[in-house]
C-alpha cells in the first residue's frame, strides 16, 4: 500500500491525499535539529511550520528567505511544492535557498541529498511534491534582517496595462504582489491595487499573534453572492487610507488571510477551487486579459485574484512551479460542473500562452494540461519511490498503484 509525507495540510488539491495508501503525518518532527546564527544557516526537520520558524528566528534577525501566503506550512510541505513569495522576483523559489536535504528512502536508505551530492534525486525532491520519499529535514539558508517591520507602498492602477507600467518599475521593492478587482469589466478589466514592500532597516523584532478572529462554521452559499463581492471589491479598492507609502509588521504584509481562522469556511460546505497559472511574459498580458475577461462574465465569477511577476532566478527542482513571467491566482466558489468546466476552460488559455498550473493548489487539471505544463514529469517519475504516490500524480500522470 503506497504511503505519502503529510505536514500541515495546506495544499488546496489533491497533491498531499492518498486515498489508496497511507498518509505519514509529520507534524510533531518539529525540532531545529542545528542553527549557526551568525551566517543564519538551520538545519530543521521537516516537519516545523514557517509559523513556528518565525518565531525563533526574527528576534535573531533572521528570516525565512521565501515565504508563501501563510506561515502555516511545514518546512518539509514548502520544499515539497518548491512555494514562492511575493519576493520571487528578488530572491526565486524557497528551492533555491535549501542546501541540503535528509530524505528516507522505502529501502532503507537514509540520503544526504544536495547540488553537489546526489543531485538529480536533489533537483527531483524540491518541487517533487513528496514523491521521493520520506523528507526528514532541510538545511536552509535564512536571510539577514533588521527588523520585523516592512517599509510598504500600494499604488492604484486602472487596467491591466496600469499593472505591468507599475510592476515594471518595482526596482527597491523585494516584495510586490497586486490585488486585482475580479468583477471589473470593459475599459476597468484587471483594475487594482499593487503593494509593494522591502525589509524596514531598523524598529522592534516581535514577533507574530495568533489569530484573533476565526469563522466559526461553514458559512451559508449565499453569503458570497455576486452584489455582496461587487460592495467589497468597490470598497477595498477605494479606501484612500490603503494608499501611498507606509510601515507595517511582517504578519499582516505577508499572511493576510492568516489574521482569519479558518477563512475557508467562508466559501461553505462545498469549498472553493484554485486557479494559479504561470505564463511567459511575452504571452502574460494577452492571456491574463482573457483569463479574466472569461471569468467576469460567468456566474462562478472569481472572489479573490492576486496578481504578481516571477523573476528569472532558477530552482534547482525539476517540477518547479515558477517561470520568469506573470502568476494569476483565482478563487472560486465550487458551483459543480460549471466550475469545473470553466477551470479547464482557463487551462486551456494557459496552455495555449505556453504556461502552466500550480499541482500545489490544483484540484482539477487534467493529464493533458499537467504533462504539456510539465514536460520533464518523467525525470521526477524515474527517481519516485516506489512506494511513494499521491491522489495528484495518479490522476495527472495515469501511474496506478
Amino acid at each position: 500500500m503506497p504511503a505519502l509525507a503529510y505536514g500541515r495540510g495546506r495544499s488546496y488539491g489533491d497533491s498531499c491525499l492518498n486515498a489508496r495508501g497511507r498518509l505519514i503525518e509529520t507534524r510533531f518532527l518539529d525540532r531545529i535539529l542545528a542553527a549557526d546564527w551568525g551566517t543564519g544557516v538551520i538545519r530543521a526537520e521537516a516537519g516545523l511550520s514557517l509559523d513556528e520558524l518565525l518565531r525563533i528566528s526574527v528576534p535573531r534577525r533572521w528570516f525565512p528567505p521565501v515565504c508563501p501566503g501563510t506561515k502555516f506550512v511545514s518546512i518539509g510541505g514548502a520544499v515539497a511544492n518548491d512555494v514562492h513569495g511575493k519576493n520571487h522576483e528578488s530572491a526565486g523559489s524557497i528551492g533555491a535557498h535549501v542546501r541540503a536535504i535528509g530524505l528516507a528512502r522505502s529501502n532503507g536508505e537514509v540520503r544526504e541529498l544536495s547540488a553537489s551530492q546526489d543531485n538529480e534525486l536533489f533537483a527531483a525532491t524540491i518541487g517533487g511534491l513528496g514523491l521521493t520519499g520520506l523528507l526528514l529535514w532541510v538545511e536552509l539558508q535564512l536571510a539577514p534582517v533588521g527588523s520585523a517591520h516592512f517599509e510598504t507602498e500600494t499604488l492604484p492602477f486602472a487596467d491591466l496595462d496600469g499593472f505591468f507600467r507599475i510592476a515594471a518599475d518595482d526596482a527597491g521593492w523585494d516584495y510586490s504582489a497586486a490585488w486585482i478587482d475580479g468583477l471589473a469589466k470593459g475599459r476597468h478589466l484587471g483594475r487594482g491595487l499593487h503593494m509593494r514592500g522591502r525589509h524596514a532597516t531598523n524598529g522592534g523584532l516581535e514577533t507574530h499573534r495568533d489569530p484573533s478572529l476565526a469563522v466559526p462554521c461553514d458559512m451559508p452559499a449565499w453569503l458570497l453572492n455576486g452584489r455582496a463581492l461587487r460592495a467589497f471589491n468597490a470598497v477595498y479598492r477605494s479606501r484612500p487610507w490603503a494608499w501611498g507609502r507606509g510601515r507595517t509588521h511582517y504578519d499582516p504584509f505577508l499572511f493576510p488571510l492568516d489574521g482569519i481562522g479558518h477563512w475557508n469556511r467562508l466559501y461553505g460546505k462545498r469549498g472553493f477551487f484554485q486557479h494559479q497559472c504561470a505564463i511567459p511574459m511575452a504571452a502574460a498580458p494577452d492571456a491574463i486579459r482573457k483569463l479574466l475577461a472569461l471569468t467576469v462574465g460567468r456566474s462562478e465569477g472569481s472572489f479573490l485574484a492576486v496578481l504578481k511577476i516571477f523573476g528569472s532566478r532558477t530552482s534547482p527542482g525539476i517540477l518547479s512551479f515558477p517561470m520568469p513571467g506573470a502568476t494569476l491566482a483565482l478563487d472560486f466558489p465550487n458551483l459543480g460542473a460549471g466550475t469545473s468546466a470553466l477551470l479547464n476552460e482557463l487551462a486551456d488559455i494557459v496552455l495555449e500562452a505556453g504556461g502552466r498550473l500550480y499541482p500545489a493548489k490544483d484540484a482539477t487539471m487534467s493529464p493533458r494540461h499537467f504533462q504539456a505544463g510539465y514536460p520533464n514529469w518523467r525525470r521526477l517519475e524515474a527517481q519516485r519511490d516506489p512506494a511513494f504516490l499521491s491522489d495528484f500524480w495518479r490522476r495527472v500522470t495515469g501511474v496506478a498503484a
